[in-house]
């Protein structure tokens, strides 16, 4: 079975548009890098570096220094698919964050979206 096209899509091509997605519900760039870090364990530096290496979607997430534990607790629907029912780990986790930015589109608090 062939790999998803979003699994070798750079990661750097699509994160503009999550800060886009926030900014135009008047979130913030910080926000969008501030859920990253929570749902990766990348620090704002490795999270630059990622981005400036054009690394691809699965390696972005395979080489996540410490994946939150507290990323099983989000739920919902993202393109028509509940994440929780996602087999696919890599494939989960890119949904888990499109959800997260989802939520912060929304106007979601930064305390319900990071699970505090």
């Amino acid at each position: 079975m062939s790999k998803h096209s979003i699994y070798t899509m750079s990661f750097a091509k699509v994160y503009p548009h999550y800060v886009a997605k926030a900014e135009k519900k008047g979130r913030t760039k910080e926000e969008v890098d501030e859920i990253i870090r929570w749902l990766t364990g990348y620090s704002q530096e490795e999270l630059e570096a990622q981005l400036e290496k054009q690394t691809d979607f699965e390696t972005f997430f395979t080489e996540a220094p410490n994946l939150n534990p507290n990323r099983s607790l989000i739920k919902g629907v993202v393109c028509g698919v509940r994440v929780e029912d996602i087999e696919e780990p890599t494939m989960r986790e890119i949904r888990y964050l499109d959800k997260l930015i989802d939520e912060l589109a929304k106007g979601k608090t930064m305390d319900k979206i990071l699970r505090k």
